[in-house]
């Protein structure tokens, strides 16, 4: 998410109807809370640390006019072990981004079957890849980092323990599961998949370029397919691919994964989840929700309209469609079931607003396209404001439609006075979104950094003018942080080790070659960009998509003549469409399981929505000046 993230689990503490657990179950359930416990605590303290140190970098550089010249080389190491940790909260938790589309369809049994292969296939490569992650980590024992001076392995150090830390968790949640022939025949199965490979080896080095059709498409699509989560995906199919087709030492990979995982851009991933976790607990959402709701409640269609307003200003804020969603449905849902609106229809419009404002800043994908296309990330915040708008107006032409007979007989309308009221408390959150783009526009502080500022921000609004601050919620909210984060990242880990092997094969350039060539020039490249990004949004989600295939396509739109911010508009709100439409689109179920919808109410209200969101999508690719004419 960044984009919105599938966060289906693969496992979790027994429910009150789970088969009792033996008694070695029960004890590897103890254990694992215990364990859990000790990996919370210090990743919780990460990410407050992490914002402690960038914001005094920040009033540093700015106020006192002193840069502090170990800020972000301490920022550096913090966050890998933020990742990596973060990382192994989500898996303790079940919560790394996997596509549950399949295995919803099958018999309980077989679903079972599926979790737990899942699991095995997981800790599969977490253990063929932890000797040479150790190995790596005592490599770096020789480097010293330049400010600090200390060796470089204290953060390296990160990616051993938090794949080990894995590695037991995993192993506790098997040892626990009540049904061991379902554990047994998932481990062989496993095994059996992992030694054909091997033994197929000699066999599949000398299939050049073939090898990565069966690793990085069949590989890939089986193990999503099956429900494996998708870092761990890429993971096996990259790991397979260097090993048994290539001479490349695997201690490479793990450098890869630790240049993806660790870019410091990236470190505005976690403190923008946290910003967006604040926005709703000090109430700033609701204030903006109810200033739009007294402005066009009373409308045919009003709060339809509000429910857009609100995503897109909420957008500007949290950064994470996930939060962006759960900031804003239970607030409005309520009151427009009163109305007489269907839920199917509010859940299909919630998700066609989820992929309306994909470009909003400061939105993860963005963050993301900057640090692995190396566009200016100011540029495209600039960029991403047009293009949401124009998507609104073509929502709301639907909405439009759709209510244009709605009665209003029982609503009254908002005075004057009763829109100002609501104005004056909602300004301080309504202006947030605008500070946060100010400062990085004006330079006074990084896209990584204005994260921090609008922290205390929130903070401060929270507790001097909304009176809504639960210091008891801290802590949660910083693991969840923690937990959303590490997936995100993990999976921006072994994405850019794939993307290194796609690069090291010569695909790239073969695909450059291809794309360029194509009849039509910009039009036709442009075209074949929105179907596959369309398709791999459904399918891989924003993040991993932007960072398989943004380092091939963009050089690419820039040989053809498109300018990158006017590319990264289109195909992020490619991918925003396949990411929120259904039966694939992972985000649509994320909308439904926060408005407690069944996801089949909204499939047949969602398409009236998703042709409407083509064609402002089909707008943006056809007018470049909304994504550059402010640039």
């Amino acid at each position: 998410m960044a984009g919105a993230p599938s966060l289906h689990g693969h496992g979790g503490t027994p429910s009150a109807a789970s088969p009792p657990l033996s008694r070695v179950g029960a004890a590897a359930l103890a254990v694992e809370r215990v364990l859990g416990a000790l990996v919370e605590i210090p990743v919780a303290i990460l990410v407050a640390a992490e914002i402690i140190v960038l914001f005094m970098g920040v009033v540093a550089r700015y106020v006192f006019h002193t840069p502090i010249v170990w800020s972000d080389e301490l920022a550096s190491i913090l966050f890998l072990w933020l990742a990596m940790l973060g990382a192994v909260v989500a898996f303790r938790r079940g919560e790394h981004m996997r596509m549950t589309a399949v295995a919803a369809k099958v018999n309980p049994g077989l679903r079972a079957f599926l979790d737990v292969l899942a699991m095995t296939a997981a800790l599969a490569f977490i253990l063929l890849v932890f000797p040479h992650a150790l190995e790596y980590a005592e490599e770096e024992v020789f480097i010293l980092t330049p400010a600090l001076e200390i060796p470089n392995a204290v953060r390296a150090a990160a990616l051993p323990v938090g794949l080990g830390l894995m590695i037991a968790f995993a192993v506790l949640r098997l040892v626990r599961h009540t049904d061991l022939k379902v554990v047994g025949v998932a481990l062989l199965t496993t095994v059996a998949v992992i030694a054909a490979f091997w033994l197929l080896g000699p066999f599949l080095r000398p299939l050049g370029n073939a090898n990565l059709l069966i690793f990085f498409v069949g590989v890939v699509a089986a193990c999503v397919f099956a429900g494996v989560p998708i870092a761990f995906a890429f993971g096996l199919a990259t790991f397979g691919y260097l090993a048994l087709t290539t001479r490349t030492p695997m201690m490479v990979l793990v450098g890869r994964m630790d240049e993806g995982m660790s870019h410091l851009i990236l470190l505005s991933v976690p403190l923008f989840v946290f910003l967006g976790a604040l926005i709703e607990m000090t109430g700033m959402a609701k204030a903006m929700v109810r200033f739009l709701a007294s402005l066009l409640g009373h409308v045919r269609g009003g709060l339809h309209y509000v429910l857009v307003g609100a995503m897109y200003l909420v957008s500007g804020i949290s950064g994470s469609k996930a939060a962006d969603m759960a900031a804003v449905a239970p607030v409005l849902f309520p009151e427009m079931k009163q109305r007489g609106a269907k839920e199917g229809d509010l859940v299909a419009l919630l998700s066609a607003t989820g992929a309306q404002t994909e470009t909003i800043p400061p939105s993860l994908v963005l963050i993301t396209i900057g640090s692995v296309t190396g566009v200016s990330i100011s540029a495209l915040f600039t960029g991403g404001m047009v293009p949401g708008i124009v998507l609104a107006v073509t929502l709301c032409a639907v909405v439009w439609w759709r209510y244009r007979g709605e009665k209003l007989d029982h609503v009254k309308r908002a005075t004057g006075g009763e829109i100002l009221r609501s104005f004056v408390i909602a300004f301080p959150a309504i202006a947030l979104p605008f500070v946060i783009r100010a400062a990085v526009i004006e330079g006074v502080a990084t896209a990584t950094e204005v994260s921090t500022l609008g922290i205390v921000y929130a903070i401060a609004a929270g507790i001097l003018i909304y009176r809504q601050f639960d210091v008891r919620r801290l802590m949660p909210m910083l693991v969840d942080t923690a937990s959303l984060s590490g997936a995100i990242l993990l999976i921006i880990g072994t994405a850019t080790g794939m993307a290194w092997g796609l690069t090291q094969s010569g695909f790239s350039r073969e695909l450059a070659a291809a794309m360029t060539g194509l009849p039509g020039g910009a039009m036709t490249f442009m075209a074949v960009s929105i179907v596959a990004f369309i398709i791999l949004g459904s399918v891989l989600e924003g993040i991993p998509a932007i960072v398989l295939f943004g380092p091939l396509l963009f050089p690419i739109a820039r040989a053809v003549g498109i300018h990158e911010v006017h590319y990264a508009m289109v195909v992020i709100l490619a991918m925003g469409i396949g990411l929120f439409a259904p039966p694939f689109g992972v985000g649509y179920y994320a909308a439904c399981a926060i408005g407690r919808v069944d996801p089949v109410a909204g499939m047949k209200p969602i398409l009236g929505y998703l042709v409407a969101l083509f064609v402002g999508l089909i707008a943006v690719a056809l007018v470049p000046w909304f994504s550059i004419g402010f640039l």
